[in-house]
Order: structure tokens, then sequence, then C-alpha cells
């Protein structure tokens, strides 16, 4: 491209946007006569300047050496179009931080419509992403049962999160129908049916399930939750201290009482829950869960006194 072009799109991108050469040379911090030589090729801006040029015309700076370059609204808006065509994890960052550092001043609401587009589309491609990793774990040579059903209890709420929960728990229902003899069926088609909004269905799964395999802990904890959700609080306790006889580190269930003491405004007896799964946690190394508990136990005892 000549020098002639490059001027030609000073000028062009400057008329797109209304602005006199006064107006640009005052945002650039230089001169009107300075911003007339480039327009009319006599000198080129130092280089320096070219990116702020660019985020103004909300192009790029390889935009601006282009044949008939095409201004978006704002800068920001042209890295959501580039995360738009790529996916890119990187490019949504790029746009991200484009938005975040204008000054809130100069943000029109097509701008803020634009930031809220960028997030998401985000949320759809992190929402594939997340359904094609479960997936890979759970289809993974080497996984265990217990990654296994938290890799699939994971996906059914991530689908329930994107409106496809009766979808999955009606899928759920056809493959316990054809293989009842498989207790991780009964579990799965359970959250499958929680996680739509079911609550009473699933638990009557949930009873069905453990009729059938009474020694299934994990069963225990679901039926537990979902009693919580009733208020059935002295059905959910035997269940929680029933998955414990039969697994003394589940600590799922552990945390489920903790939360429903607290709910119950017991806090003597959530303290005591949040103070032994904190000595637990630190017991096994995990320094980093066991502040959560640690904060709650400390949310209780101030609730006591």
């Amino acid at each position: 491209m000549t020098n002639k072009q490059f001027s030609q799109n000073l000028r062009q991108l400057r008329l797109q946007k209304a602005l006199t050469q006064e107006q640009l040379a005052k945002h650039l911090g230089v001169s009107a006569q300075s911003v007339s030589r480039w327009e009319c090729g006599t000198t080129l801006p130092d280089v320096l300047l070219l990116p702020q040029i660019a985020r103004l015309y909300g192009i790029t700076v390889d935009d601006l050496y282009r044949d008939e370059p095409k201004g978006y609204p704002s800068y920001a808006q042209r890295l959501l179009a580039v995360y738009e065509a790529s996916g890119r994890t990187e490019d949504f960052f790029a746009a991200e931080q484009a938005f975040e550092r204008m000054p809130e001043e100069e943000r029109t609401a097509d701008d803020l419509r634009s930031w809220g587009v960028l997030y998401h589309y985000m949320t759809t491609h992190c929402g594939r992403l997340a359904q094609k990793k479960l997936e890979e774990a759970m289809a993974h040579p080497m996984v265990t049962d217990q990654v296994y059903n938290s890799a699939a209890q994971q996906k059914i709420a991530l689908l329930g999160d994107l409106g496809r929960g009766e979808e999955e728990a009606r899928r759920y229902d056809q493959l316990l129908a054809k293989s009842p003899e498989d207790p991780r069926l009964w579990l799965l088609c359970v959250a499958a049916h929680e996680f739509s909004g079911d609550t009473q269905g699933a638990l009557e799964i949930a009873r069905e399930g453990l009729s059938r395999f009474p020694e299934y802990p994990a069963l225990y904890v679901h039926a537990s939750d979902l009693c919580r959700s009733l208020k059935r609080y002295d059905e959910a306790f035997d269940h929680w201290r029933k998955a414990l006889d039969l697994d003394r580190s589940y600590l799922d269930a552990v945390y489920s009482m903790g939360f429903c003491y607290q709910e119950l405004g017991q806090f003597d007896r959530a303290h005591h829950i949040w103070t032994a799964l904190t000595q637990e946690l630190d017991r096994r190394g995990l320094v980093v869960d066991r502040e959560y508990p640690a904060k709650l136990a400390a949310e209780c005892l101030n609730q006591r006194t």
C-alpha cells in the first residue's frame, strides 16, 4: 500500500467517526496541522500513535494499511467480532480488557450491549468445552467409578443450567428402564431429575434405588439433599448418617449436614461439623479446601455468641 492510500484511510476513518481534524488532534495530543499533513500525505503519524488511532476508530493497526478499512463503533466491538469469528480464549480476554479499559463516560448503550454479547458468546463457548471435557473424563480408559459419577453428575448439572435438564432426565429414564440392575444409573437418574427441577420425582427414584441397593452411600447423600429441599429434616439426617456409616470418608454428606444445621439455626452442631471438617482437610493436606469450612466455623461461632 502507498502512503497516499494510508493517508486516505486516515481521512476516511475520521469522517466515519464524524470528527473534525481539531477534535482528533485534541484526542491524540497533537496539533490540527499535524493531522492535516497526515491526511495530505505530507508526513506520517509517529508509529507510537498508531495503536491509539486504531483504537479510536475501532480497528487494529493492521487495518490502517488495508484497502478501504471499515471501522467499528469502538475498538472493543472490533475485538468482539474477532472473538466471535475465532472462538479463541485469548481473543475473548483481549475483547474483555478493551471493554474494561473504556472510560465509563465514553461507553455507549451499544458498547454495553456488545459487552453482554461477549459474555454470552463466552458462556456458550465454555459450556461446549465443559461438556466435551466431562465426556472425555467419562470415556477415559482409566476412569474410576468415583470420577465417572462425579463427571456425569457435573454434566447433568451443566445441561440443567443450559435449560436441557428435562431432556437429560428423560434420557436417564430410558437408560434406567433398560438397565435397572446398574446402581450407577439410579444415582444419575436421581441427579437428572433433581437438576430438571423435579425434586419429588427425584426422591421417589432415590428411594426405589435404595430399596435395591441399600449399601450405596452416594444414593443416601442424594436422598438426604432432596429431603432437605422438601424440609423433611429427620429423614435427611437419617440418610446422611447411613451414608457415613457406609463410608466415613464421604465428605459430601458432612458438608450437607453442616449446611442443614446452619439452615435450622443449630449453630453449635454446625460449628462442630465445620471444625471437624477443617481438621480432616488439614490432615489430607488440602490447605486451600480447608479455608471454606474454617470460615463457616468462624461464622457459626459468631452466631453462638
